[in-house]
C-alpha cells in the first residue's frame, strides 16, 4: 500500500495551527504593512480630495522645505540633546539598579523595593506631567515651598528652558527604572549560585563578584538593549514633551515628534509632516545598522 511522504503528513497534521495564524497574519498585513504605502505622501502634493494615489508628485520638495526652515537646526538639536541625555542617564540606571537588587540579602525588603520601583511605570503620561506641575509649580509647588522656607526665591522650573531636559529625564528615570531593570534581573537569575559560592570560597569580595560574574553575565543583554535604543535615538514620543511644553521653554522643548504633530494634525500639512517623519525614520535606520555592525565586530553580540 502506497504511503504518503512523512513531511507532507506532518504539514497536514498541523493544519489547524496554521489556520489559527491566519487572523494574526491578516492583522499584521493590514495594520503594519499596508500603511507603508502612505509614505509616498512625503513625495506628493497631497490633496484629500484626490487621495494618496491621485495627488501629484513633487519629489523632494517637502524635504528641502524642512532642511531650509528657520528652526531646522533648533528642532534637530533639541531632539538629539534630549535623546542623548536619556541615553546617558536613563539607560545605565536600570543596569545599576538590577546589580543592587541582586546583592540584597533581605528577600522581603528586596521584593518591596522592586515593587515600589516597578509601580510608577503604570502611571499615565498625563498624570505624570500633572505631578511634575504639582511638585515644581512656581506658586504652590512643593519644591518652591521648601525653597521659600529656606529663604530662597521661587523658581519657575516648568517655564525655564534650561530645566526642561533635567525634568524630562529625571521623571523618565523615576518612572521606568524598575520596569527596565526586570530584564537584567531575569538575566542574573540564570547565573548559577555555585559560581557565587566558588567565588566566595576563593576569597572574592562583593565588588570582584560584580565585576567578574554579574557584569559579564549582563553584558550581552545590555549590548542588545543599547543597540535597540541607539536605533531609536531620534524617535522620542511627542505626548510627554507636548504636555510639558509651553511658550517659555519652547526653545528647548520643540523636537521632531512635536513638530510633526503640530504640522500634521493641527495644521493638516500631511505631506510635509510625513516627509519630516520619514527623514527621522531613515536616520534611525542608518544608526541601527551602524551600531549593530560595530557591536557585532567588537563583542559578537548583535540583533542579526
Amino acid at each position: 500500500m502506497h504511503k504518503g511522504h512523512p513531511i507532507k503528513k506532518k504539514r497536514w497534521r498541523n493544519l489547524d495551527l496554521y489556520l489559527l495564524l491566519i487572523p494574526a497574519i491578516i492583522q499584521v498585513l493590514i495594520f503594519r504593512y499596508w500603511p507603508i504605502a502612505g509614505i509616498q505622501i512625503a513625495f506628493k502634493n497631497f490633496s484629500a480630495k484626490k487621495g494618496i494615489w491621485g495627488s501629484s508628485w513633487v519629489g523632494l520638495k517637502h524635504f528641502m522645505m524642512f532642511f531650509q526652515s528657520y528652526n531646522f537646526w533648533e528642532v534637530l538639536g533639541n531632539t538629539l540633546t534630549l535623546s542623548l541625555a536619556m541615553l546617558l542617564f536613563s539607560f545605565p540606571i536600570p543596569f545599576l539598579f538590577a546589580l543592587f537588587l541582586n546583592r540584597l540579602m533581605n528577600a522581603r525588603f528586596k521584593k518591596v523595593l522592586q515593587t515600589v520601583s516597578y509601580a510608577p511605570y503604570f502611571i499615565s503620561t498625563v498624570v505624570l506631567v500633572g505631578m511634575l506641575y504639582s511638585f515644581f509649580s512656581m506658586d504652590s509647588g512643593l519644591i518652591n515651598l521648601i525653597i521659600g522656607k529656606m529663604g530662597g526665591e521661587s523658581v519657575n522650573f516648568m517655564g525655564k528652558a534650561s530645566c526642561f531636559v533635567p525634568l524630562y529625564v529625571g521623571s523618565a528615570i523615576w518612572q521606568t527604572m524598575g520596569y527596565n531593570a526586570v530584564i537584567y534581573i531575569a538575566a542574573l537569575t540564570n547565573v548559577s549560585p555555585e559560581i557565587y559560592e566558588a567565588a566566595r570560597i576563593d576569597g572574592a569580595t562583593k565588588l570582584q563578584s560584580i565585576l567578574h560574574i554579574d557584569i559579564p553575565a549582563l553584558l550581552p543583554t545590555m549590548l542588545i538593549l543599547l543597540i535597540m535604543q541607539l536605533g531609536q535615538i531620534m524617535n522620542i514620543g511627542y505626548e510627554k514633551v507636548y504636555l510639558m511644553q509651553n511658550a517659555l521653554n519652547l526653545s528647548s522643548s520643540e523636537i521632531i515628534s512635536t513638530y510633526v504633530y503640530k504640522l500634521g494634525l493641527q495644521q493638516a500639512r500631511y505631506d510635509f509632516s510625513t516627509a519630516v517623519n520619514l527623514f527621522n525614520t531613515v536616520i534611525n535606520f542608518i544608526l541601527l545598522i551602524i551600531v549593530n555592525r560595530v557591536s557585532k565586530k567588537a563583542s559578537g553580540s548583535s540583533l542579526w
